[in-house]
Parts: C-alpha cells; structure tokens; sequence
C-alpha cells in the first residue's frame, strides 16, 4: 500500500530536487488502468504545491506493456512533439522505495471515464473532440525512426511485413493460453488472406501510441486536455492507430459514434489532416479495426488468465474476459463467416447489428 511508503518517497524526492523539504499528500487511487497502479499525490517541495501521477506497475502484467523506464522515456519524447500529455518528472526504476518501480508525472486537469464521456457530449461537441483528438495524434506520428532521439532506442524495428508479422504474434499469444480459441484462428486466417491488399512500405512507420481510445485521453468541459497510457507504443503502421480508436470495442455502446463513440470518423479524419498528418484512406482504417477487434480480444483473454492462473485474484481481470466473446462476434459479422447471421437488433435506433 502506498500510504505505507510516504516516508520513503519523500526521502526519495528530497535527494531527486535537493530540496530542504518535501511533503507528500496521497489523495488516492484513481480509476481505470487494470495492468498500472496510478495514484493522485499533491507534492509540497520547499513551499512549492505540485499536482502529480505515481504510476507503477501492477502485481502482474501483460507482455505488451513497457515498463516504467520505457514509459518514463516515451512521455519525454512526446512532450518533445507538442502533444497533451502528463510531463514526466521523476523516475525510480529499481523498485527500492515503494517495492516497484514508479515513474511521477504532472497531474492533468479533466476526467477520462469513458462511459460517461460517450454519453454527455452533444453531437458537435463530440466533433469537436474527435478533430481535436486526429490533430493531437498527426504529432505523435510526426516521430520516425530516422528522427527519433537515443532514448526510445530500446523500441523493435518494425519488420518487412509490419501485419503478417502481428497476425504471427496473435498465433503465438493463443498457442500459449490454455484453451483453443477456434473464433479467433478463423479470422486470423482471413485477415492473412485480406493483408496484401493493405500492405505499406516501411517509409510509412511512425510512432504509434497503440492504445489510442477513448478512456486513455482526459476531458474538461468537453474539451481534451491530455492523452494518457503510452505503455504500449512503438514503431508501426499510423493506421493501427485510427483502427483502434474507431474500432466499435471501444465506443462503450454509441456504436454510431464510430469515432471512439464521441463523433462521426469525418472529423477525425480531418483533424488529423489539418494537423499535418496527411489524408486519411478509410478502407485501411477498417481493415486495422478488424485487426483491433482481434487483439482486443485475445489482450482480454491473457487478462483473464492473470486471475485464473492465481497470479492476481481480480474479479475486474475475471470479467475482462468476457469480452472476448463480444469480439468474436464482431469478428463474425465484419469478416463475413458464411452463413452467420447477426443478431436482430433490440430497437430499430439501436445502429449497429452488434
């Protein structure tokens, strides 16, 4: 428990600033995040009152997830490129002083709960914010390989074939959970048979957050006023991105809202154009939604597995893998299984079949 720990990370921040005095306020564990551990700590550093996020690593991961170096050393990078994000302060990599590595960043103002965001905004509102959001994420993809500083050189390159090398990936992630998963080995193979019309060079690699979605940005009074969780970012396709964050996993029910559930993908798209990030080609974009739905789903079946494997008891990691099924059948419905038939849909406003 980080309330035991107070002393010892006052003494850490004392000999991280120099300073003659350092109070830390533990304000409490904020929501979401079911593989980080973040808390809100108000910092009193010589007089000076600084609203911060320690975030650490949970009892258990996933593979996927960088570590609080690498985190530490991506947030330094964005920051570099303009874009909202938490500035990063101080790290402690050794796990010495609370019993697992942290990193501390500066508090953003806004809320990131996604169900409620998805239902409070108005129409042009939600526009509004799904421009916003494109343009923030032509800054992050500004980033290649060649221009990128020493500090991210721990990120792989990405291979010839950046989706025949995802789609092995996923292979090897169900070949190692315990139970066959016949669903998404079926759709593995029609992503492979659909992957050379989508094919890129590797000229087209840039940074990616690849967790970018509604939940993992901040808002106040419907504007955005920070993008969080870059644990999983690396080099890749820019269409991974608008794939995830339009992907209908992550619209928290306003399947019509296909950007994120906020607004329509029109003025996602256009934001990212006039934020330098290019034109946008649609059918790549739900091409790498399918590849979302996938990934989603066998991530929520390793979380499930966390709990199941008595690693982290957690009803949270338990019902995670539920979701897997609602994949499953999106994955049905896109990809055109012969003969599957969507279910008929509850209410004639309901939009989406799934």
């Amino acid at each position: 428990m980080l309330a035991n720990k107070i002393d010892a990370l006052e003494s850490f921040l004392r000999r991280q600033t120099g300073a003659g005095k350092v109070s830390v306020k533990l304000i409490g564990r904020l929501g979401g995040g079911a593989i980080q551990e973040n808390w809100a700590v108000d910092l009193d550093i010589d007089g000076t009152v600084t609203a911060t996020v320690l975030r650490a690593d949970a009892p258990s991961g996933i593979a996927e997830s960088w570590g609080k170096a690498q985190e530490f050393a991506l947030l330094k990078v964005v920051q570099a490129t303009g874009m909202k994000a938490p500035e990063p302060l101080w790290l402690e990599e050794t796990g010495s002083v609370i019993g697992q590595p942290f990193h501390i960043t500066r508090r953003l103002n806004g809320s990131a709960d996604p169900r409620k965001l998805v239902r409070a905004l108005e129409e042009e509102e939600g526009d509004a914010l799904a421009h916003a959001l494109g343009a923030e994420l032509a800054k992050l993809h500004e980033v290649t390989p060649a221009s990128a500083p020493a500090g991210i050189g721990f990120l792989p390159p990405v291979p010839d074939n950046l989706v025949a090398d995802r789609l092995a990936r996923f292979r090897g992630q169900l070949d190692r959970l315990p139970e066959a998963q016949p669903v998404l080995e079926w759709a593995i193979n029609r992503l492979e048979d659909e992957a050379p019309n989508y094919a890129r060079g590797s000229d087209t690699v840039r940074l990616c957050h690849r967790d970018f979605r509604t939940g993992n940005y901040l808002v106040q009074d419907a504007k955005l006023s920070g993008i969080l969780d870059f644990e999983f970012a690396g080099w890749s396709d820019p269409y991974e991105d608008f794939g995830w964050f339009c992907a209908r996993c992550w619209r928290f029910g306003m399947s019509g809202a296909e950007a994120g559930g906020i607004g329509r993908r029109e003025a996602f798209y256009a934001g990212y154009e006039a934020g330098g990030g290019g034109p946008v080609d649609d059918a790549k974009v739900r091409f790498w939604e399918q590849m979302a739905a996938l990934r989603w789903s066998i991530m929520a079946l390793e979380q499930a597995e966390r709990h199941l494997s008595g690693r982290e008891r957690s009803i949270e990691l338990a019902l995670t893998g539920l979701v897997s099924l609602e994949m499953e059948y999106d994955l049905l419905i896109d990809l055109r299984l012969p003969g599957f038939k969507p279910a008929p849909k509850k209410r004639a406003d309901d939009g989406d079949a799934a």
